[in-house]
């Protein structure tokens, strides 16, 4: 018998495989074919009968993200009424932030937020001014949706670290020059400027003042604020800044141009169990402007009204008016 030569022996073991590649090629164009039958069929159908594997796994994702940008109506889009029920971005920032630091140390207690929420229920949306950034800011960005909402704190790195994480955050890093071991002699030294100086009816922006604070945005000083809440700066050690500055701010800011003007201004001090806050809001914010029952043992609430024009040099009623050297005890405006 005739042996084989190499090209028989080739040509032999390649015709199977050639079979095998002729009949995988037919297999794979037939399976693409019926895909695109399917595909065609499918998508055909999908909109008018709202049925279909595809179509179902597409619709929630379709409402969940188009929706703000205000679809219409239909399979797979958001209608109307789902879009007016998506959570504005700050609310919602707010319940993530929340959600993840519900164990945070530095926090108020859930009594006072809800005293500083009841009084933001009222008020907003308004021009609310925060002094000093924390755990509860975005929530105060939050339940003040479509105000304005400003924070004033004394870490600069803590304002360029909190902006960029919240949408429509607005805050400004102040310096302040004040020391806690100082505060007595700081109340003393405005009260003997009360008549000049540390008077409750001025332009802060040009304050002498020690206990003022002169270099804010100038805008801010224009703006006619309707909830002031004093958090800020920190008073924990001698060394601290202390609250006076931003108690003593507020007072006159309530008291003065377009604050005083455009209504009572409601004025919550946390910390109020300290003597500080204590000392320093019977002083410049009065007791007899404290609202009982709205605040709590670690929360001062006050209105305070506009003084208006000759109401003296005092903040207080029964505080010595440095013009006459007397006792005032002016009469508190109605609302």
């Amino acid at each position: 018998m005739k042996s084989m030569g190499s090209r028989d022996k080739l040509a032999a073991a390649s015709s199977p495989r050639r079979v095998l590649l002729v009949v995988f090629a037919f297999c794979f164009a037939f399976a693409t074919f019926l895909t695109f039958l399917y595909t065609t069929s499918h998508f055909t159908t999908a909109p008018g009968s709202g049925s279909g594997s595809i179509a179902a796994s597409t619709t929630t994702t379709t409402t969940t993200t188009s929706g703000s940008a205000g679809g219409g109506g239909g399979q797979g889009q958001a209608g109307p009424e789902s879009v007016s029920k998506q959570l504005p971005v700050p609310v919602f920032e707010a319940l993530v932030h929340f959600a993840s630091i519900s164990n945070a140390t530095h926090r108020m207690s859930d009594t006072d937020i809800r005293a500083i929420s009841s009084v933001l229920r009222a008020r907003a949306p308004c021009n609310l001014l925060v002094f000093g950034l924390g755990a509860e800011s975005p929530l105060w960005l939050a339940l003040n949706h479509g105000g304005r909402t400003v924070f004033l704190e004394e870490n600069e790195f803590y304002v360029k670290y909190l902006e960029p994480r919240h949408p429509g955050m607005e805050a400004y890093d102040v310096s302040y020059t004040t020391k806690v071991r100082d505060f007595r002699d700081l109340l003393a030294a405005a009260r003997a400027a009360r008549a000049k100086e540390c008077r409750p009816v001025q332009n802060l922006l040009f304050s002498e003042c020690r206990l003022a604070i002169n270099d804010l945005p100038n805008d801010l000083y224009d703006v006619a604020w309707d909830v002031v809440l004093i958090d800020g700066p920190s008073g924990w050690n001698p060394n601290s800044p202390g609250r006076m500055p931003s108690i003593f701010t507020t007072a006159v800011l309530a008291r003065s141009g377009a604050t005083a003007a455009k209504g009572p201004t409601d004025v919550l001090v946390h910390d109020f169990q300290f003597e500080v806050e204590q000392v320093l809001s019977r002083e410049f914010l009065c007791d007899e402007n404290r609202v009982a029952g709205s605040g709590t043992p670690s929360l001062g609430h006050f209105v305070i009204r506009g003084a208006g024009a000759g109401a003296g040099d005092a903040f207080c009623s029964a505080q010595e008016d440095g013009s006459s050297g007397e006792k005032t005890r002016r009469r508190r405006s109605r609302k």
